[in-house]
């Protein structure tokens, strides 16, 4: 299978399927004595992991599938430093169900990649999805830990990736304090909505049924002059960093598909000076201009669908006798509800990886 690598110079290459023995990464590209710290790979699992709780209480949100995630390095490291050698990192998988997806072996789950999957390779891994669960997506966390670490070292304290739930189940966020994003099941910075949000996603999971969302990042810190021109941009990498996530249908940054609705002199950041430095007023642009960084923070926003896994009876098509014919499936097994608060750690963890790539790129763009 192609397209499990990405990166450039910092390349990410994942393996593993959800029902498994493993999952996990080799992390290439990584420059020698980058110190690695095991304990912050194993807080960002930790966020993303299924069966977490927020605030010592279940959380409603998502999957009762408990997994340590533990992480465990393999290779590129030694006493705490990157060697400049591949850094492999292996996840366990501990909590398989397959018996919960036996009714699938040939159905197929209507919003999920099982048909695409079967029309490609002509069979598929039908527990829980193999590589194209978000499961995957642990693999990718723990990448992008080594990546924020080599970052934080590269740019300072004054970097740093934040991503949140904007608006879950129908419910928008009115304000944005990025201090109670981990205080509530959500991951949203307002306690208010974060409850609001909880609640409808309480009344959905009783239906059997999901919901979908937005999530926001913004990214500080970042220096103007990073992104290649042409194919390889900064939002276009972003992009398509965000849409690999399996359950994300669409991304905006800055002012996004509002732009369509303004007028150049409103669309427009007006620059301005001070000390012999130039800023800008606004950040319609999402602090990427012609795919290149100009100093502003980063901000874009994703589309996030509902959960497909739901447990309502489904109109869906089975393999019989080499022929597809009509049926109807009812899921089974433990599935989240809403992905969002998931997410969040794995859109900071495809940026990471991206802007790591960049800034190794930028040293070889200009004498």
């Amino acid at each position: 299978m192609s397209g499990s690598t990405f990166g450039k110079i910092f390349k990410a290459s994942t393996f593993g399927e959800s029902h498994g023995n493993a999952l996990g990464v080799v992390i290439d590209g990584v420059p020698a004595g980058v110190k690695i710290d095991l304990q912050k790979i194993q807080e960002r699992l930790d966020r993303r992991r299924p069966g977490a709780k927020a605030n010592g209480k279940n959380n409603a949100a998502v999957t009762s599938r408990s997994e340590a995630d533990k992480a465990e390095i393999l290779s590129g490291v030694f006493e705490g430093k990157a060697q400049g050698t591949p850094i492999a990192i292996e996840i366990k998988n501990t909590s398989q169900h397959s018996k919960d997806y036996s009714n699938l072996k040939d159905s197929f789950r209507p919003g999920h990649a099982d048909f695409s999957y079967y029309e490609k390779y002509g069979f598929r891994d039908y527990r829980g999805g193999g590589r194209s669960s978000g499961r995957e997506t642990c693999a990718r966390v723990a990448a992008g830990a080594v990546a924020l670490q080599f970052l934080e070292q590269a740019l300072g304290k004054k970097f740093s990736v934040t991503a949140y739930t904007l608006r879950a189940a129908g419910v928008s966020c009115q304000t944005i304090d990025l201090s109670v994003i981990e205080k509530n099941p959500l991951r949203a910075p307002d306690l208010k909505a974060a409850a609001a949000m909880e609640e409808k996603i309480q009344e959905l999971r009783a239906k059997g049924d999901s919901a979908g969302g937005v999530v926001e990042c913004i990214i500080k810190g970042i220096p103007s002059g990073l992104g290649e021109p042409v194919f390889d941009k900064l939002d276009a990498l972003l992009a398509q960093a965000m849409l690999s996530i399996g359950a994300v249908k669409g991304i905006e940054f800055g002012a996004g598909f509002a732009a369509a609705d303004m007028t150049g002199s409103q669309n427009n950041d007006a620059m301005k000076t001070k000390g012999g430095k130039a800023f800008f007023e606004s950040n319609n642009c999402g602090g990427i201009l012609g795919g290149i960084s100009n100093g502003n923070e980063i901000v874009f926003r994703i589309a996030v669908k509902p959960v497909p896994s739901i447990f309502i009876s489904q109109q869906t098509a089975k393999i019989q006798k080499g022929k597809f014919v009509q049926t109807e499936l009812q899921i089974q097994g433990r599935h989240d509800v809403c992905l969002c608060p998931r997410i969040v750690p794995v859109v900071e963890a495809m940026a990471a990886l991206v802007l790591a790539d960049l800034l190794l790129q930028n040293k070889a763009a200009r004498l």
